[in-house]
């Protein structure tokens, strides 16, 4: 399988603590929030990412894979 890069738009920032468990991802803030890029795996990795951003209280504006990406 390979991997997707995907695109993920929260609103709010993300604390400097939390950017570790995102450390294989370009992390940009933006207002009002942030933009997360990165590989994704497959879809319990698309969760898991989805579910961490959850816990750290950040709403999910977006999460698409960037065009151009293979299918998986």
């Amino acid at each position: 399988m390979t991997d997707r890069i995907y695109e993920f738009r929260v609103d709010g920032s993300l604390p400097a603590q939390a950017r570790e468990a995102f450390c294989d991802m370009e992390v940009r803030e933006i207002r009002p929030g942030a933009v997360l890029r990165g590989a994704v795996i497959d879809d319990a990795h698309l969760h898991g990412i989805l579910e961490q951003l959850r816990l750290l209280g950040l709403t999910v504006v977006s999460a698409h894979p960037l065009p151009g990406t293979p299918e998986g």
